[in-house]
């Protein structure tokens, strides 16, 4: 017997790894359809509380009118279910007679009145802080969470069904936010406690702020922690924390009126004196209750698996008693592109019995974050950037797609590991701005950590940065805000509708996606930050950034990565990741990136970089996820006279007609290209002409 034991382990071990991986996750999909329905019961049910006509009952296209579905949806998960293993603190939750765990999400649907003119396509738009933004970003609609105008109807017309649902567990109630209702982790019924770190970064002078972003909760302070709270202030993140004494500031704990279960009361900071603008103010108390909020990632999961096979009772999404949906895609921007960053890393792209939940992922603006989402005492709001929360841990390794070793750490992993270890990788398309690159951690998406050496983008990875943009676009005419030049108009958002057409066909009949673009190593266009690496021109009155973020590897405690466990408020920082920008063209505009037409084919240099003004707090730190619109001179003899090396309106063009000529051949190879959709052609001429008129008439008349 021992002889043919023998003969099995040397037969199983010649098997290729991957082949072996395979074998094994068949098996325990196999054992996962047969296995009893307790470990299987994650949506139980929908509960819809409206359903109505949206945008007026307007038609689109063949698709016809639309409904908007608003409700809540009822999860009951088992936490011995291996794929929930993820789940911090998940064992101490309350479980019900059924040793589950339950909890509930608002949920928000348009879909199709008759659902069979859909395209069989979902469109998961993972709120940010609660609120809606697909058609902000892909129909150009005006902003709002009780949304009845559907801009230029994109995704209505193509017969997406577009679902939203709660997973931040920390928003306040109001707003029509969307609102994760999350259990409590207890031990035996007797409250968990622990310390909470909140960073404030006051925009004007104010003697009471809430600890957390405005219209978050935080966790409620004990009793030691109202007598223990440490408060602190510095300049810069760099700068030594200076004490304040307790007798100078005070915590203000408010309850929510009518809370439900899981719901963070208002804590507030009072100051005697007042806060000053721009200034870190670091204040740590013992809390108690921390939410079990790595649910967050299994009611996202199990909400999309119940629509595409069918299940939980009073599903919305069947045709009878079939499922309409097909193919499901989520799109995040920023905090939510984090999120579907970590979704993924964390294995919760398969369902409990092993299947792919989504088909294809826009992480958008997340730059080479992941997010304060699933450990104990998570703070979903907080994220990274040059000058805030700047050793928050949400920028952490693994930042790239690919497999790679940590140069500090030593760690080997990836953002796609689990996700191709159990075959359910979906196809993913890495959207960002050139701001990430400079705040966000944006390089090391596709650079070694040592910034040394372009990464090898998997076979279902493409990556667009759009240069020349910032975060989210600026509205025009841009304003200066905080900053010593005016914010970033570049709009990339035509970008993103034709690329979410290219995904669905990439995910629906394997059709090759346009190719990534984005600033390399290999090619010289992703370069170190200084002025003299990138070759940013010398503009006058321009000054060039003197700091960038760059990442930490943090120290949380010897609990943090086997148990998500913070035992060192605030951590240490045992070293310094390389993060890089794209160089400079002639004009300052950026090389080796998508440029949006009016960024390649400008009147203006557009930067992912802004200065903080001396009155906005610490002077040329840079303004948190801004970027610099500089308009180039109307004439040459204006050029001469400030010394501007950028060449005139007059010079490049001579004429507004000129230079329409220009940018609609442009327009017109994008669209060829595969990066800019044939409808958005003339969008953006109109656009462009409109907004040109005035600059091109000063350059007319000197």
């Amino acid at each position: 017997m021992l002889s043919t034991l023998y003969s099995v382990l040397c037969t199983w071990y010649s098997v290729p790894r991957t082949w072996r991986v395979a074998i094994v996750t068949l098996l325990f999909q196999t054992f996962c359809f047969l296995a009893p329905s307790q470990s299987n019961a994650e949506v139980v049910r929908f509960e819809i509380q409206e359903r109505e006509s949206f945008a007026n009952g307007q038609s689109f296209g063949k698709v016809g009118s639309y409904e908007r579905i608003v409700g809540r949806v009822h999860y009951a998960i088992h936490p011995d279910n291996p794929r929930n293993k993820e789940i911090i603190d998940l064992q101490h939750a309350p479980r019900d007679s059924k040793g589950l765990v339950t909890f509930a999400s608002d949920l928000y649907i348009l879909a199709p009145m008759k659902l069979a003119k859909g395209n069989q396509a979902l469109l998961y738009d993972v709120n940010n802080r609660g609120n809606k933004l697909a058609l902000r970003f892909f129909n150009d609609a005006p902003g709002g969470n009780a949304p009845n105008d559907a801009g230029n109807g994109y995704l209505l017309r193509k017969g997406y069904t577009i679902v939203w649902s709660g997973w931040d567990g920390e928003l306040l109630p109001g707003g029509n936010r969307l609102q994760l209702f999350a259990p409590v982790a207890t031990n035996d019924k007797e409250p968990i406690t622990g310390l909470v770190r909140y960073e404030l970064c006051p925009d004007k002078e104010t003697d009471r702020l809430p600890v957390n972003k405005s219209n978050h909760g935080a966790y409620r302070p004990t009793a030691r922690g109202f007598a223990g709270a440490t408060l602190t202030w510095r300049l810069t993140p760099l700068d030594k924390r200076v004490p304040i004494p307790h007798n100078q500031f005070r915590l203000h704990l408010d309850e929510v009126e009518n809370a439900e279960p899981g719901q963070l009361p208002k804590v507030e900071l009072e100051l005697r004196g007042g806060f000053r603008p721009g200034y870190l103010y670091e204040v740590i108390y013992e809390a108690q209750d921390p939410l079990v909020h790595g649910v967050c990632f299994a009611s996202v999961r199990d909400l999309i698996a119940a629509f595409k096979q069918g299940e939980g009772d009073k599903n919305p999404l069947l045709l009878g008693d079939q499922p309409v949906i097909k193919r499901a895609h989520g799109f995040g921007v920023s905090q939510s592109g984090r999120f579907l960053r970590e979704y993924l890393y964390s294995g919760f792209n398969a369902d409990t019995k092993g299947r792919p939940v989504f088909d294809g992922l826009i992480p958008h603006v997340a730059g080479g974050g992941l997010g304060s989402f699933n450990h104990r005492f998570a703070q979903p709001t907080a994220y990274a950037t040059q000058h805030e929360l700047w050793d928050f841990g949400t920028d952490r390794f693994p930042f790239a797609y690919e497999m790679q070793t940590d140069s500090l750490s030593k760690r080997h992993d990836g953002i796609l590991r689990r996700a191709t270890e159990s075959l359910t990788a979906p196809k993913i398309m890495h959207t960002q701005s050139s701001t990430e690159y400079w705040t966000r951690s944006g390089s090391l998406v596709h650079t070694d950590t040592l910034g040394r050496k372009d990464a090898e983008l998997p076979d279902n990875v493409r990556v667009y940065a759009f240069g020349g943009t910032q975060h989210g676009p600026a509205s025009f005419p841009p304003s200066q805000g905080k900053g010593q030049t005016l914010a970033n108009p570049g709009d990339y958002k035509p970008f993103l509708r034709s690329l979410l057409s290219a995904l669905d066909r990439w995910c629906r009949d394997n059709t090759p996606p346009p190719a990534s673009v984005y600033p390399m190593l290999r090619d010289g266009t992703l370069r170190y930050f200084t002025r003299s690496s990138t070759r940013f021109p010398a503009i006058p009155g321009i000054r060039y950034p003197e700091v960038m973020n760059e990442p930490n590897l943090l120290d949380f405690g010897k609990r943090w990565h086997a148990e998500g466990i913070i035992d060192l408020q605030p951590p240490r920082l045992s070293g310094r990741y390389a993060a890089l920008v794209p160089g400079s063209g002639k004009d300052g505009n950026d090389l080796g990136c998508l440029l949006p037409p009016e960024v390649a084919v400008p009147l203006a240099t557009f930067t992912g970089w802004s200065l903080r003004r001396a009155d906005a707090g610490p002077e040329n730190e840079l303004v948190g996820l801004n970027g610099s619109y500089i308009p180039f001179p109307a004439t040459k003899a204006d050029r001469d006279a400030s010394g501007d090396p950028r060449l005139s309106l007059e010079e490049r063009y001579g004429s507004q007609e000129k230079y329409l000529a220009d940018l609609k051949r442009y327009c017109q190879q994008l669209a060829a290209d595969g990066y800019l959709l044939e409808e958005d052609v003339p969008r953006i001429m109109k656009q462009q002409e409109q907004r040109s008129a005035e600059r091109f008439a000063a350059s007319d008349n000197p």
